[in-house]
């Protein structure tokens, strides 16, 4: 028997350390996930050298120690297994990631190995990076590990709902249709994520737009126009809206300096604030809160707790498991929240119902669909279903937002041009018919 050390994690996510008795390498990382932990690396423990051997001793000593591995997390006598490429903490593109979840879901369900299917996927691989993993996650594979023990040593290439559906597949057996839930989950979350984007890209345009224009009228335009009146009026009176457009020239010219930087530091604080707990609330709660977006990320916000949470019953992972996976990739306070509260009900034997019912994020609708779901025992499907309703709202919702939007936009910028022109040109027509009084006498 060999004692062998190891680093793992329990299944809230915190790393342990200690050490195991075992025949063989692999008796020890099975011995490890009998404890309920997911081993990190595993490495054999070496003996100290017997007292009957002298000779042994004496070459130890004449020959000096190897120099431990640079980023060992044991000390010297313990070997890594777990292989990480020199920059592992770098993300891909979700593009890549889906297009290799599909293929790979392809070539296992076609009855190749996944070894074989590894070995085909990264020759035809363009992205380094992921080369680089798939080199590791194959020699992890190789060495004894599972496919989901590999993917932990890349932690932001593939997150804790990517990791954890694979391992309910590999517990299956149905590694292949899990792998392609995972593909449809991110070309579905992609998809709705790049319309929200498509849509608020003319917006912005617009908005630019008439922030330049109206910038290059204030400084560049109006003083020249103000130096015309004062040397044609003589001094005369100026039309109201004229004071006021070049009163916002001059503001403009002499603390212009002065807005930029108190916009910088509003936006800067912000963010501060939001970095802390109760500010990062308030935040997300005002997302949910605001007149026209409100809507959008309310509805963009059900679609994905849903889909998460339905694709990951569907695939067999425990109830209590999804729910804490799912609340750490909601990507918002107030939900986060509201699935903490679910989590805590659901392990006292109790419904989800009630504690949804209790967050202003999910509509009664939601509510009564998952309750049906939990008596039926479809719970799973139900939220699919969800999710399946609200993307469609979210392409509404967008649809609607970008058509509200686009002609306010175009209203506000008329407004503010046009209010500029018709300052300048009111004073226009009272030296034009001076100019032409002064003529006919």
């Amino acid at each position: 028997m060999a004692t062998f050390q190891y680093i793992a994690k329990d299944p809230s996510g915190n790393e342990t350390r200690g050490t195991v008795e075992a025949g063989d390498r692999n008796s020890a990382i099975a011995s490890v996930r009998a404890m309920g932990l997911l081993p990190t690396a595993l490495g054999e423990v070496k003996s100290a050298p017997a007292a009957s051997e002298p000779a042994a001793r004496a070459k130890a000593k004449a020959k000096p120690a190897p120099a431990a591995k640079k980023g060992s997390g044991l000390n010297r006598n313990i070997e890594i297994n777990i292989k990480m490429p020199k920059f592992l903490q770098g993300k891909i593109k979700t593009k890549v990631l889906t297009q290799f979840t599909r293929q790979l879901a392809t070539l296992v369900n076609a009855g190749l190995s996944l070894m074989r299917g590894l070995e085909v996927l990264k020759r035809q691989m363009k992205s380094q990076q992921m080369k680089e993993a798939l080199d590791g996650i194959s020699d992890n594979i190789a060495s004894g590990g599972t496919f989901s023990e590999a993917l932990t040593a890349y932690p932001k290439i593939f997150d804790n709902l990517y990791i954890n559906m694979v391992k309910a597949g590999e517990a299956g057996g149905v590694l292949e249709v899990v792998l392609a839930r995972l593909a449809d989950f991110a070309e579905k979350s992609e998809k709705i994520k790049n319309k929200v984007k498509g849509a608020m890209i003319y917006p912005c345009v617009v908005l630019f737009a008439a922030i330049a224009i109206t910038a290059f009228l204030l400084v560049m335009v109006i003083p020249k126009f103000k130096q015309v009146f004062a040397d044609m009026l003589g001094g005369q009176p100026l039309p109201a809206v004229t004071e006021f457009v070049i009163s916002a020239s001059e503001f403009v010219q002499h603390n212009g300096l002065m807005v930029v930087l108190a916009v910088v530091a509003v936006i800067v604080i912000c963010k501060v604030v939001a970095r802390t707990e109760a500010g990062s609330f308030f935040f997300d709660m005002l997302k949910l809160k605001m007149p026209v977006t409100g809507t959008l990320a309310q509805r963009s916000a059900v679609s994905r707790f849903t889909r998460t949470l339905g694709t990951l019953l569907s695939s067999g992972v425990p109830i209590l498991q999804s729910l804490v996976i799912t609340r750490e990739t909601t990507g918002n306070k107030v939900l986060t929240k509201a699935i903490q509260e679910v989590h805590d009900a659901v392990k006292e034997g109790e419904s989800m119902t009630q504690p949804l019912s209790h967050c202003p994020v999910f509509p009664p609708m939601v509510v009564s669909m998952v309750e049906v779901g939990e008596e039926t025992g479809a719970l799973a499907e139900m939220l699919t279903r969800i999710a399946d309703t609200y993307d469609d709202e979210v392409d509404n919702a967008v649809a609607g937002m970008t058509a509200a939007i686009e002609p306010a936009l175009i209203i506000v910028l008329a407004v503010v041009v046009g209010t500029i022109v018709i300052a300048m040109f009111l004073p226009m027509v009272k030296i034009i018919g001076s100019v032409s009084g002064g003529g006919g006498m």
